[in-house]
């Protein structure tokens, strides 16, 4: 559920300034995240220039390129050299940069107005290698061959030299090609892969013509329309996905064997280095079972299964197959398959070749290759709430600690691995950029910290532990004290809440992952307090698995160790506690408010699940498998089932085009509420979807604020 995602919490608390400094305070645009003076500064465009050891990046109006070893910089261009190559070429000029990518000495590719250049700014020269047309979405570019596939309606295009060419040719809109499957999930981001020469092109074929319509209602036009969405709903049917693969030389495509008329899931698409063959994961549609297949691309046939993973539960690959790039013939695998994410080795006969990490912590993502021998990748290793950089010596498992500050950290591999270009927060670094070598020593510093809020007030932010009573696991909790804190005064409470998986809350990062509504909040009074309770990301299979099949009960357990902790605080009025969340956080608000009633004197809750039988078939039959096998599970997780204790104030918010959480979920809640004769306040954002943005996310800002003081201050 990482695209219910509602707060942006990926940063951390500020650095200590002198008091005297700290006047400002903050407002709803700032919280709203419309305010981008606020925002860590950051260093534009940083890149790593083809396979040298020389990194890229823009400073103001200008291109620099830094030798990694001696740290010697040139400029490559500015902007107005830039805009008099692009004049003299007879192209528009630009107020800012475009994206470029710099793949080879002294050029530069960038796109503008769906036209793709190649800019030779030694030569002053700018080269159109393509274009597609305007009404062309989902465009992905191919560096070796200057090609570019897109689609256009359902059907999927590729565009030589700007000559366009038609792959698919469906005409039934429920055929759909080169787009998204699967709602997102099981690491799905695209429908388009291309092969490693740039001569082939992988691509997803959806067919939901048997996959029920869903409604949306578009009030902007003085006739409403009607937005169908294809929505499959937990127990109902859902799409069929089968891969094809185009081969350009011969304008035939061929589609993998993979049961196309199942409801498997097809991820972690993959192209083997020499581009013979290709690499899926399949998933059975009840998730439990996952087969690691081999196809030849030229026949679509299945070469062989490398291997399976089971689960009594689920299981949920993520990630595609990483080669290696000194030996094509050896991949690295990330598995939970004993409980943690670890890495392992195989080669393309599927015989593993060994375990490479151990230990009760996650590697969350793989991020480059040194030598023959090394992989780069970030885990948990330190504590659940850090992510930090490592080694591993795939010769005898040897992991070293390359980033060298505790925090949240991502990392840019040079294409030799030679060195790591580290970016990070913590609890009191607002964003850094240092460049590592291969042992983890900082060569330099790229970009020091510089503090946005350095002149504002905040209340003070403190990260600590409770027990669960579930299994005795520690609970990360975090605090924000409401500015000028008097431990002989008493405060209202709001509790925020996620609850979910595949989002952590609390993190060892910027303002400790609270960003900046809860500043916001406890600037004006508020004693703000998260959890991340069972469910929630990175804490290994077992803690996340304790949910399965009963959404809402366990979590909710979890959060009452939260809420009697701070019903012992001295400074904490038990008569004014509120709980704030959106998405499932939305869910979770109202589970507590209504099954732990008396609890809470308010409640607001954005984007909720009401009912988890009208919420998609991916990530709702992954934890809760289909209502028909879990019945039980249903109704108790149903919150139509607890209208009747309905107490105190619920505001609840919705985006009526939201295509994730459906509308339909809150319109049931009021339903059954006056039937029960029960009063809830409920606000929309028309045309907004699960995230509401712009403008409107400042008045939703300001709406929860008003609602908290009116009735718990």
């Amino acid at each position: 559920m990482k695209k219910f995602i509602y707060m942006v919490a990926f940063l951390i608390f500020a650095t200590q300034v002198p008091l005297h400094a700290q006047q400002k305070m903050l407002t709803a645009v700032d919280a709203s995240w419309n305010n981008p003076a606020l925002f860590p500064a950051r260093v534009p465009q940083l890149q790593w220039l083809g396979k040298t050891d020389s990194y890229v990046y823009a400073k103001k109006n200008f291109f620099f390129k830094t030798d990694a070893a001696h740290g010697k910089t040139v400029k490559l261009f500015d902007k107005s050299t830039l805009n008099a190559d692009l004049a003299k070429a007879g192209i528009d000029t630009v107020k800012r940069f475009p994206h470029f990518t710099f793949f080879a000495s002294g050029q530069a590719g960038f796109e503008q107005h769906h036209k793709f250049y190649v800019y030779d700014f030694l030569n002053h020269s700018i080269k159109k290698v393509n274009q597609v047309p305007d009404t062309a979405k989902n465009i992905s570019f191919n560096e070796k061959t200057d090609r570019v596939a897109f689609t256009i309606k359902n059907n999927l295009y590729m565009a030589e030299n700007g000559k366009v060419i038609q792959i698919t040719h469906d005409k039934n809109p429920g055929y759909v090609n080169g787009q998204i499957v699967s709602r997102n999930e099981f690491g799905i981001n695209k429908g388009i892969f291309w092969s490693p020469d740039g001569r082939q092109i992988a691509f997803y074929h959806k067919d939901q013509s048997h996959v029920y319509n869903y409604p949306l209602v578009d009030i902007d036009h003085r006739i409403a329309r009607v937005k169908f969405i294809k929505y499959p709903m937990a127990g109902t049917p859902s799409e069929y996905v089968s891969l094809g693969i185009y081969n350009i030389k011969t304008g035939k495509t061929v589609f993998l064997k993979t049961h196309p008329k199942s409801e498997n899931y097809l991820t972690c698409v993959t192209w083997g280095p020499a581009g013979k063959y290709i690499y899926i994961a399949v998933l059975n549609h009840g998730q439990n079972h996952m087969w690691m297949n081999k196809y030849d691309v030229a026949t679509g046939t299945l070469v062989k299964t490398l291997f399976q993973e089971t689960n009594p539960k689920y299981v949920e690959p993520l990630y595609p197959l990483y080669f290696n790039p000194f030996n094509p013939n050896e991949f690295v695998w990330n598995s939970r398959r004993d409980g943690w994410r670890h890495l392992y080795l195989y080669n393309t006969d599927g015989k593993l070749l060994k375990k490479l990490t151990f230990g009760k912590w996650e590697v969350t993502h793989v991020i480059g290759f040194y030598r023959k021998h090394y992989v780069y990748f970030i885990s948990t290793k330190e504590s659940p709430l850090q992510q930090n950089i490592y080694s591993v010596d795939m010769r005898n498992g040897k992991v070293v600690r390359l980033s060298p500050d505790h925090g949240t950290h991502t990392g840019l591999v040079s294409k030799d691995g030679k060195y790591v270009i580290d970016v990070f927060s913590s609890t009191d670094v607002c964003r850094d950029y240092k460049l590592l070598n291969d042992h983890g020593k900082v060569v330099r510093v790229i970009q020091k910290d510089k503090n946005p809020l350095a002149d504002y007030k905040l209340g003070k932010m403190s990260i600590f532990t409770l027990r669960s009573k579930i299994d005795g696991a520690p609970l990360y909790c975090r605090m924000i004290k409401p500015v000028g804190f008097d431990s002989t005064k008493k405060y209202p409470v709001i509790v925020y809440v996620y609850g979910g998986p595949h989002v952590q809350l609390i993190t060892d990062s910027w303002l400790g992952g609270a960003g900046f509504m809860l500043n916001y909040l406890a600037e004006n009074g508020y004693l703000i307090f998260t959890l991340d309770n069972h469910g929630s990301e990175n804490r290994g299979r077992a803690f996340e698995q304790v949910i399965f099949r009963r959404l809402g009960t366990e979590e909710i357990k979890d959060q009452m160790v939260g809420v009697n902790y701070l019903k012992s605080l001295p400074y904490v009025d038990t008569t004014r506690m509120g709980v704030d969340g959106w998405s499932y956080g939305g869910f979770m608000t109202l589970s507590l408010m209504l099954r732990e009633p008396k609890v809470f004197k308010v409640a607001v809750a954005g984007g909720p699940v009401i009912d988890w039988k009208y919420y998609e078939v991916m990530y709702g039959e992954r934890y809760m498998d289909t209502p028909q096998e879990n019945p039980e599970g249903y109704k108790k997780a149903s919150l139509l089932n607890y209208v009747h204790n309905i107490h105190g104030h619920i505001l609840m918010m919705h985006g009526t085009m939201d295509p994730i959480v459906m509308w339909q979920n809150g319109l049931l809640f009021l339903q059954k509420a006056i039937r029960e004769d029960k009063l809830v306040d409920y606000f929309v954002y028309p045309g907004q979807e699960h995230n509401v943005r712009g403008k409107d996310r400042i008045q939703l800002i300001r709406k929860i604020k008003t609602y908290f003081d009116d009735w718990l201050k």
